[in-house]
């Protein structure tokens, strides 16, 4: 291994947090001494379009390939050796030249209610406003309670989390993950239901990326955690097929049971008046090609809830904010 082994990241405190975490755990699974993690596995911090744009939704600048493209130039001009994303950030499709090399063991990958003033989601009087800038919750939250007003809200975790507590909303959705990343986990009011509230693909996961010649990477080995590998290959696949980004409020979580996985996959109208959802198993996790089945089980899927839904890809210019 040649060192410095360079991490590309984005400047916020969560990517910073993650991006940490996995460089000391790289340090460590190639036995770089503590003293020496800073100069042998540096952090490179890059600032993304997805982070200096931060008053519209991500569908209308060019959804969230905008938090990886700078990074992936940088991967592919040789400047960072490899980088760390949240894995509901990366495209379906990776670029030319480039692979997710590790998935690291996934956090919780529940959606956070988050409030000052109500215990639960449930508890949300009539008209309350909530903050987020994810289609998918704002969809997931008005199929079950079409009396909110959901409002856009973006920025850092720190500003969502000020901004709620100032009363800007009466709550906020966040992903469990994040908080617990940063310490944060004590604002969580409730974990939300992974059956009403289904994730994001890959939420709660990271992925490791690099250059595809460096794949097998003794980094990469010794932090890719294959139960976490398998379900996000399910995800992402389905992701793929209903062509997941943030111009279509999909979720898809699978989840290992004994010797098999389960995958749900859904997708909802914006106004969340619509829901389609469809699930299937995977019986053999253990085969050598675990993973490549599991894809093709997310695109079945997939497949089969787009037949259902059609197209439900928003317009930007009929969203408010």
């Amino acid at each position: 291994m040649t060192f410095p082994l360079r991490i590309g990241t984005r400047r916020s405190r969560l990517a910073l947090a993650q991006s940490g975490m996995m460089q000391r755990a790289i340090a460590r699974a190639l036995g770089v001494p503590d003293d020496e993690v800073e100069t042998a596995v540096p952090l490179v911090e890059i600032v993304t379009t997805g982070d200096r744009v931060q008053d519209r939704r991500l569908l209308e600048i060019g959804g969230k390939a905008l938090f990886t493209k700078e990074i992936e130039e940088a991967l592919l001009d040789g400047r960072v050796d490899l980088a760390v994303h949240s894995m509901k950030d990366v495209p379906a499709d990776q670029p030319e030249g480039l692979c997710v090399a590790a998935v690291p063991e996934r956090e919780d990958a529940r959606d956070a209610f988050v409030s000052t003033r109500f215990e639960t989601f449930d508890d949300l009087p009539a008209g309350a406003r909530v903050g987020t800038a994810s289609l998918r919750r704002q969809a997931q939250a008005l199929a079950q309670r079409p009396d909110l007003k959901i409002e856009m809200l973006r920025g850092n975790v720190d500003t969502r989390l000020r901004r709620e507590a100032e009363g800007d909303f009466d709550a906020i959705f966040l992903a469990c993950s994040g908080l617990n990343r940063l310490g944060f986990s004590a604002a969580i009011r409730e974990p939300l239901s992974l059956d009403r509230f289904l994730p994001a693909p890959g939420q709660g996961a990271l992925a490791l990326q690099t250059r595809a010649e460096d794949r097998n990477s003794a980094w990469a080995a010794a932090l890719n955690h294959a139960p976490t590998a398998l379900t996000v290959a399910a995800e992402r696949g389905a992701m793929r097929t209903l062509e997941g980004s943030c111009r279509t409020a999909i979720g898809a979580h699978g989840t290992l049971g004994e010797g098999h996985m389960r995958l749900t996959v859904e997708m909802l109208s914006p106004d969340g008046s619509a829901r389609w959802r469809r699930s299937g198993e995977l019986f053999d996790v253990s085969a050598e090609d675990a993973e490549q089945a599991a894809c093709r089980l997310g695109e079945q899927l997939g497949a089969e809830v787009k037949a259902m839904a059609g197209d439900q890809q928003v317009d930007p210019s009929t969203l408010d904010g």
